[in-house]
């Protein structure tokens, strides 16, 4: 965390060693998993403008690089045009978000004039632009505006962070087809291609998804990290009616809000806490796996790398982003264990492994599935009988938590005040007033019309009979969606090819297609992970998946996609997966097509569309009955209204690539500058030795950051770059032959990480009965380190008071931590206090041995040096950052008449 003095933030030196005993190399953020919390967070209040949320989404990646700090490489990428198979998804999301908000919206209102008429009070209604989330896709100003201010952040930080003096960073916004974490993933498959890769790279990649994982699985790099926001549920969330906690909307009274501290003055703050962040080590993931998945007397050699690809594709199974799961397969009903026992049983008859670098063996698969098959029955009914037992174990608790619940609580002056209340009673005032107004709200509460089982005649006076109130008590308290399929009774393949796609079971031709269709998604879906997008134009046509009982046959099932390809440009995808409702983000003429009854594709755009719960619970967890896209009814509808666009929306319509940052002390710097002085037109290839083995093609940009030019601020709260020194070039991957295979092994040269796992690990508890307890950071050889009495005297004296209760420290960080949040600015004439806590290992202890091409090469006579950036990076000039004089929110330099005294946030 940046430390404060005075009202105003700190910089953190991410020059430092890592506090987390480990040095990363490169960092990966995938950009809409900042982007959406940044915009419209759940637990804090929203902000206020989009100038507000991008300085949101400065503070945020300064969070993660102080807490990752890289060492060569930064890499941003916001998911631009996804293939089509994506799209569905992307069009069902944005589709029930706009009929989620604008339903919200209408309820609100409902339940606001309800409230008013019964006299209760509510807080004006603040008249304010709800901000749509679904501007977060390419092609939109947002996004547009968004890639300008990151251009922007990076020029600054590599101008004035000293952790960012010899980083390379690679901004790909959404103008670049791909989604982020699969552009990611083509980045990393591309660079370990080439002769100059380091196989040891340490990389972390900073995403919520669980894909993430596979895909991370799937670069069989064997050190690979990934940060995520720890997840913590159920956080309070204000009332949007009242702004008050404890109730939602529906509960909500418009009681008169309750004073927040004596004088009122905590009226306004959210009870917020900081975002905490976790690591998922992938190499001790791999250490589970090798052990769940190691098999003996196999018929052929047991490949651990081909068994974790193997793996990854079973887990496609339970569900995926482009493919619905299989009817028998719930993750939450132990599938993924299911299908590992399968594949252990069955592998000795299928004579190999299921994939090899993203290809399947389908002759293989079809055995898997067929064995999953053979227990679909089993599966549905034992699902059955759990969920009836669940249904009967609440309805045992609410009947008890009724039983035990007191029949009186008083309330105001006299309600139960919580054991530990620092703060002193009140004196009772007037005992008889309060009294009596509690026996007159519990004689009302007892009535017959204040029950809420109470059933109303028909002129609207409450009923006595007590029959709905019994029928209520013995039923569940919220009503069960009917079931037609009901997949425990026999004959349930008929009714769910009946109900689902309204054509009958035995009609073998159908049910084939749907396989195939299926068989197709999964082949494609590997293929993305592996090798990348194999087809930006397939996708699945169905709304459900077949039973896996149906997978006789597919060994013959052709696997090939068409070749050349090309993705939807940004404003066709807004057409493709936009509701009507925001179409504002269009050009008129375009909106006018979701619009117009007399539109050639007005059924694209439904205002109202089914949701089947699918046996499911909640509406979102339902499948969204939209129709798809005809791709070719769409682009003709667009043809008639492509000349109506601005140059502006033009250009924002048209595929773009990366772009490549460096500053002024990289050794790239020079090099890149030379070519915007020669003004070659030619790409030309990034030397290897002057940028961390990176390789690529550079080419000259239009809308380059360069060195002694002036960058504009985007943001108005925060001034221009008047000095800038960092520069920047388009970027380009090595490209490779369309049929070329990128092999899924681990490198020559990788050396495996020390094991995690204990012996004892592996079992649920460890020697002597004692709980499994997981090892705590990167550092197994971590000692603890002891503090006497005179050390807690004298973290109480530097610790601030606030922070906690006297004798706790509940915010202290981990021992032998760099820059603890304690220690106070020095003044002048104070003494330094001595490092307690100092218990750092080495920067680089953690890799072992320091590899070969990092060894500082030595000239010998008639030979080259070996690699020359380390050398250039040794050099003894000191970075010198610039002054943080005037700085804004995070250490952004501010614009003078801005500047302002921010005070202490605690």
């Amino acid at each position: 965390q940046a430390k404060e003095c005075n009202g105003v933030k700190v910089p953190i030196d991410t020059s430092k060693p890592n506090p987390n005993e480990v040095e990363f190399d490169n960092l990966y953020l995938d950009m809409n998993g900042i982007i959406h919390p940044c915009t419209h967070p759940e637990d804090k209040p929203a902000p206020k403008n989009e100038d507000e949320m991008m300085v949101a989404i400065f503070e945020y990646i300064d969070r993660i690089f102080n807490i990752v700090r890289p060492r060569r490489l930064l890499y941003m990428a916001i998911d631009g045009v996804a293939p089509r198979a994506k799209m569905n998804q992307q069009r069902s999301r944005r589709f029930r978000a706009s009929k989620e908000g604008m339903e919200a919206a209408e309820e609100k209102q409902k339940i606001r004039q309800e409230i008013l008429a019964k006299g209760g009070f509510l807080p004006p209604e603040e008249v304010k632009e709800r901000f749509d989330s679904n501007c977060i896709t390419p092609g939109t100003e947002f996004m547009d505006n968004l890639a300008k201010c990151l251009r922007y952040y990076i020029a600054d930080r590599l101008n004035s962070d000293p952790g960012w003096k010899n980083l390379t960073v690679i901004l790909s916004d959404a103008s670049a087809p791909g989604e982020g974490e699969h552009k990611i993933m083509d980045y990393i498959r591309r660079q370990r291609a080439q002769p100059n890769h380091d196989p040891n790279t340490h990389h972390c990649l900073c995403g919520a998804d669980a894909d993430l994982i596979m895909l991370g699985l799937a670069t069989h790099e064997p050190n690979f990290t990934i940060i995520r926001e720890e997840f913590k549920p159920n956080k309070p969330k204000p009332c949007a009616l009242c702004n008050q906690m404890g109730h939602e909307v529906k509960e909500c009274q418009g009681l008169p809000r309750e004073k927040q501290g004596k004088h009122d003055q905590f009226a306004d703050s959210l009870p917020i806490s900081e975002q905490e962040f976790i690591f998922i080590r992938l190499c001790v993931l791999r250490e589970y796996l090798e052990r769940e998945l190691t098999m003996a007397s196999l018929p052929f050699t047991f490949d651990f790398e081909r068994s974790v690809d193997d793996w990854v594709f079973m887990c496609f199974f339970v569900g995926n982003d482009f493919l619905p799961h299989l009817p028998s397969l719930e993750i939450r009903e132990g599938a993924i264990d299911r299908l590992v026992n399968i594949y252990k049983n069955v592998v000795h008859k299928t004579g190999g492994y299921l994939t090899e670098s993203g290809f399947v063996n389908l002759q293989r698969v079809q055995m898997i599935m067929l064995a999953v098959g053979e227990v679909e029955d089993s599966i549905f009914k034992k699902r059955k009988d759990d969920d009836d037992n669940f249904k009967r174990r609440q309805k045992e608790k609410r009947k008890r938590l009724k039983r035990d619940q007191p029949s009186f609580i008083p309330g105001g002056q006299f309600s139960p005040q919580a054991l530990g209340n620092r703060s002193s009673p009140q004196a009772i005032s007037n005992p008889r007033q309060a009294a009596f107004e509690m026996r007159m709200h519990d004689r009302q509460n007892s009535t017959p019309s204040a029950s809420p089982n109470t059933s109303l005649t028909p002129d609207g006076s409450p009923s006595l009979g007590g029959g709905m109130k019994r029928k209520l008590e013995d039923s569940d308290s919220e009503p069960e969606p009917e079931d037609n399929i009901r997949l425990w009774e026999t004959g349930w393949k008929q009714r769910y090819y009946k109900n689902k796609f309204d054509v009958d079971a035995s009609d073998e031709k159908f049910r084939r297609k749907v396989v195939q269709s299926y068989v197709e998604g999964l082949c494609w879906v590997l293929r993305y992970y592996y090798q990348g997008c194999a087809s930006w134009n397939w996708y699945y046509p169905f709304h459900y998946a077949p039973f896996a009982s149906d997978f006789e046959g597919i060994a013959d099932m052709p696997s090939d996609f068409e070749k050349g390809s090309k993705p939807f440009k940004p404003l066709e995808q807004l057409m493709g997966v936009f509701p009507a409702a925001s179409g504002n983000f269009l050009p008129p003429t375009w909106r006018k097509l979701m619009t117009d009854p007399e539109s050639s594709i007005i059924d694209f755009y439904p205002e109202d569309f089914a949701i089947d719960l699918n046996g499911k619970k909640y509406a979102w967890q339902g499948v969204a009955l939209l129709p798809f896209v005809d791709e070719r009814r769409l682009r003709a509808a667009l043809e008639e209204v492509y000349p109506d666009l601005t140059p502006e929306e033009s250009r924002r319509n048209s595929l773009g690539g990366d772009v490549l940052f460096v500053g002024k002390h990289h050794p790239l710097c020079d090099f890149i500058v030379e070519q915007y002085k020669s003004k070659t037109t030619e790409a030309v290839d990034i030397p290897p030795e002057l940028c961390h083995g990176i390789q690529g093609k550079l080419t000259l940009n239009d809308n380059a950051v360069l060195p002694d030019q002036v960058v504009e601020s985007p943001v108005p709260m925060l001034r221009d770059l008047t000095q800038n020194s960092a520069v920047s070039i388009s970027f380009k991957d090595p490209q490779f032959a369309e049929d070329f295979v990128f092999k899924a092994t681990v490198l020559p040269g990788a050396k495996k990480p020390a094991p995690v796992l204990k012996p004892g690990d592996w079992e649920k508890t460890n020697n002597d009965g004692r709980p499994w307890r997981p090892q705590l950071g990167f550092n197994r050889d971590r000692k603890p380190v002891h503090l006497d009495q005179s050390a807690f005297r004298t973290l109480g004296h530097t610790m601030p008071r606030e922070r906690g209760m006297p004798g706790m420290y509940p915010n202290a960080v981990p021992l032998g931590a760099y820059g603890s949040p304690y220690a106070r600015p020095l003044m002048g004439g104070q003494q330094q206090i001595p490092k307690l806590l100092s218990n750092l290992r080495p920067q680089e202890s953690w890799r072992g041995p320091t590899p070969l091409f990092q060894q500082t090469p030595q000239r010998t006579a008639g030979a080259a040096p070996l690699l020359a950036w380390n050398r250039m990076l040794q050099s003894p000039n000191q970075f010198q950052p610039a002054q943080y004089q005037g700085l804004g929110p995070m250490g952004y330099p501010q614009r003078p008449e801005d500047r302002m005294d921010r005070g202490r946030q605690v």
